[in-house]
């Protein structure tokens, strides 16, 4: 049990980012006897590219509430840190978690693979392993909202293991589903695109990586300074706002939602969300929890993180998204950083609801391939920088 509830006794900063990002003393070691743990939809652009953008979202969230599940089941209170990526996600965990999260998220592998053909590529390595190839990874817990507290990566360690789990992974041949295993408890993806407020506003997806480790954070301070000076503060620029959520009762939303959600087709489940979820459009716009419920939406939708390099989404206006890059471009030029950028006209959501009270959870991406598109251009600039 050594360390098992590190992250969960880290004392949680409430200072803004910028300030938090002054010092590295702000940070500490993630201790050597835990793992990072990827999944990953393979040849997920191409799957985007045909058209299963929401399927492939769907997936990805899938993976954080198959783990979040099982660590709830642990007789010992525990956080994790997780990073939603998209078209996959990344989580630290402690030795004692993690036979039990692997053997959940190769089981989920299989699930998916049966039911959309996706292939989920799952691995680990340790904080120990990575520390040997001279890869750092520091850790703070950030309070970003009033009610959502994030963690934030320094060092390259989490890439690392992505790669090293990527080049690694072989597809398995045979692999027997177990149906107990799986838990999708508290799935849902039932809103529609969430458009900006303002009419001329376009939702940006940025993938965004400083080239040198050691100047990570001068380089992330500097831009996320830049970034409050011209989209305005986190708060202004959040793409996920109450009063425009509107509830999606189509049949293919909550198919969609079955399909990856339990291991057989349930007419009764499908029937059943259906009327809830047209019934909830009244709840939503006329009862006072139901109101309540929708403000902290948008405090709880994951739309910032850093993992080591910035994923975010935001809402800005053409004119200001055409001076936030010409900025880039030009700490690009100075091999400063390099990034991939993905601008759309709305953004889209998928949820983990436990009790609309008190726990849920909403995971953010762009329409038209979102992070995904991102990644794709952020891919292609590495290339020609290797």
């Amino acid at each position: 049990m050594k360390n098992t509830k590190f992250y969960t006794e880290l004392r949680k900063s409430k200072k803004p980012l910028v300030d938090l990002l002054e010092k590295e003393a702000a940070f500490t070691d993630v201790p050597i006897s835990w793992h990072v743990v990827v999944v990953d939809i393979q040849n997920s652009t191409q799957a985007v590219q045909n058209g299963n953008h929401h399927q492939v979202n769907l997936t990805a969230t899938g993976s954080i509430i198959s783990v979040l599940n099982t660590v709830r089941k642990f007789k010992h209170y525990i956080e994790i840190p997780y990073f939603f990526g998209g078209d996959g996600a990344t989580f630290l965990v402690p030795t004692a978690l993690l036979n039990n999260v692997i053997a959940v998220l190769n089981n989920y592998s299989v699930h998916i693979k049966r039911k959309t053909n996706l292939v989920l590529r799952v691995g680990h390595v340790s904080v120990k392993d990575l520390v040997t190839e001279n890869c750092h990874l520091k850790i703070a817990k950030h309070q970003l909202t009033e009610r959502l507290t994030i963690p934030i990566i320094l060092g390259n360690g989490l890439h690392k293991a992505e790669k090293i789990i990527k080049s690694n992974f072989i597809a398995p041949t045979i692999s027997n589903f177990n149906k107990n295993l799986l838990n999708l408890e508290g799935m849902e993806c039932r809103w529609e695109e969430v458009n900006p407020e303002l009419n001329r506003a376009k939702v940006v997806c940025l993938l965004l990586e400083a080239t040198e480790e050691e100047f990570q954070r001068d380089n992330y301070r500097a831009i996320l300074r830049k970034m409050d000076d011209i989209f305005g503060t986190f708060t202004e620029r959040q793409p996920i706002k109450s009063e425009r959520l509107k509830l999606d009762a189509s049949l293919f939303k909550i198919w969609e939602e079955m399909r990856v959600s339990l291991a057989d087709k349930n007419w009764y489940y499908f029937v059943k969300n259906w009327i809830i979820t047209n019934i909830g459009r009244l709840y939503f716009s006329l009862s006072k929890s139901g109101k309540q419920y929708l403000k902290q939406v948008g405090q709880l939708s994951h739309s910032f993180m850093l993992d080591g390099m910035i994923n975010t989404i935001f809402t800005a206006e053409q004119d200001n998204i055409d001076l936030f890059v010409d900025y880039l471009n030009q700490l690009e030029s100075e091999h400063k950083i390099v990034y991939g950028i993905h601008v759309t006209h709305a953004s889209v959501m998928s949820c983990y609801v436990l009790d609309r009270k008190t726990s849920h959870s909403h995971f953010v991406d762009g329409t038209e391939g979102g992070y995904t598109s991102a990644a794709k251009m952020l891919k292609v600039k590495k290339k020609g920088i290797n």
